[in-house]
């Protein structure tokens, strides 16, 4: 799906996360499932997080996009923000996703910009827009995560090994 662009951080962020031995690009990723569907995080910051998913590749029968093409869209992004809110003693976990589709779309890029509602210590809320190349508002949706503590070997507190 093209070439992976590198995505942008805040400096201090890299800073925090280089000092654990962390990679960020691949920690800060769409995953196996964004890379299947063309997901590019082009830009990411706890106040903002920005990516790019095609249209062709990502359609239902009819060939739009695909409602849960939109959702994996709008879920990765809202994953980055809150798990940069967290920093690197948290993990995000998403509890609530919902989703409204304004348009369909045939052909093209569309765009999702996540920008937070709630930032708090044990949750993060954040409103994605996804448009189109024209600008135009293509769906919205809202993920909540829960963020937990990352026990000392990398995993979230309490979770199975």
């Amino acid at each position: 799906m093209g070439e992976q662009q590198q995505v942008q951080f805040p400096q201090e962020v890299i800073d925090e996360y280089a000092a654990l031995g962390i990679d960020l690009p691949a920690l800060f990723s769409a995953g196996h499932l964004g890379t299947r569907m063309g997901v590019e995080i082009v830009e990411a910051a706890a106040e903002r997080v920005v990516g790019t998913m095609p249209v062709e590749g990502n359609t239902q029968p009819y060939g739009l996009l695909h409602g849960g093409a939109s959702a994996v869209l709008a879920e990765t992004l809202g994953s980055v923000g809150a798990m940069l809110h967290g920093g690197s003693t948290k993990i995000a976990v998403g509890v609530d996703l919902n989703c409204t589709h304004h348009r369909g779309v045939r052909s093209g890029l569309v765009t999702g910009v996540a920008t937070p509602v709630h930032r708090g210590r044990s949750t993060a809320t954040y409103e994605i827009v996804i448009s189109d190349e024209e600008g135009r508002r293509v769906c919205t949706g809202r993920l909540t995560c829960l963020l937990r503590d990352v026990s000392p070997g990398g995993a979230p507190a309490g979770a199975a090994g």
